[in-house]
């Protein structure tokens, strides 16, 4: 009887055991006009009991991150750029570079901890903190009901310390690091009001107001 109940013990703990402790990269998802601009945010989750985190001692803080984004079909983005934002629009990057090939744009950032701290909410809910912003120009040749994915790479998208140590480097393929990819939905343009139809709108907008002071 023991023995059964230590077995049945130790399956109940199994699940909680076999639970991943990682960090989450997060790309938006939004809806943007053909001929449009939009911006895409990114965060990034830091969760407590990972390899890297505020709640780490000092010099395993998440101070660096190579962030690629492939994007498809390429014909649907006319312009797209890769810059920070949120949390670490403020802060000043010892290195920053932001690389690009048809279908691919990364940002790489590292910024020094004692005088640039990135200032994570611990198990803030998710998608977590932004750290930075696609900004995409829809094509407008791009087909209406389609959709852009935004898709993480995950051999390139990765979280250091600020020397890039690999012992607390977080990965896809070190299993301490999760990518939810994210997408852009085309939508019809809104069209244009021209010169006449802006006219008459002032117009009708000046007769109501003369209606309401009387």
């Amino acid at each position: 009887m023991k023995k059964l109940c230590l077995l049945l013990g130790l399956l109940v703990a199994l699940p909680a055991a076999a639970q991943v402790v990682a960090d989450t990269v997060t790309v938006g998802t939004t809806s943007a006009a053909a001929g449009s601009t939009v911006d895409v945010p990114v965060f990034i989750r830091d969760a407590s009991g990972t390899p890297l985190g505020i709640d780490q001692p000092p010099g395993s803080r998440i101070q660096s991150y190579a962030l690629t984004v492939n994007y498809a079909p390429t014909a649907s983005v006319q312009a797209i750029t890769f810059t920070r934002a949120g949390i670490t629009a403020s802060l000043t990057p010892a290195f920053e570079s932001s690389p690009s090939t048809a279908g691919s744009i990364s940002l790489l950032d590292t910024f020094q901890e004692s005088t640039n701290l990135i200032p994570f909410t611990l198990n803030a809910p998710l998608p977590g903190n932004q750290v930075a912003v696609l900004h995409v120009t829809v094509s407008p040749t791009a087909t209406v009901g389609s959709t852009i994915t935004l898709t993480l790479d995950p051999t390139l998208t990765q979280l250091t310390d600020q020397g890039g140590s690999a012992s607390t480097k977080e990965s896809v393929a070190n299993a301490n690091l999760v990518l939810v990819s994210g997408a852009i939905n085309v939508t019809t343009p809104v069209p244009a009001l021209s010169t006449w139809a802006l006219a008459l709108l002032g117009m009708a907008l000046g007769v109501i107001a003369a209606i309401r002071v009387k």
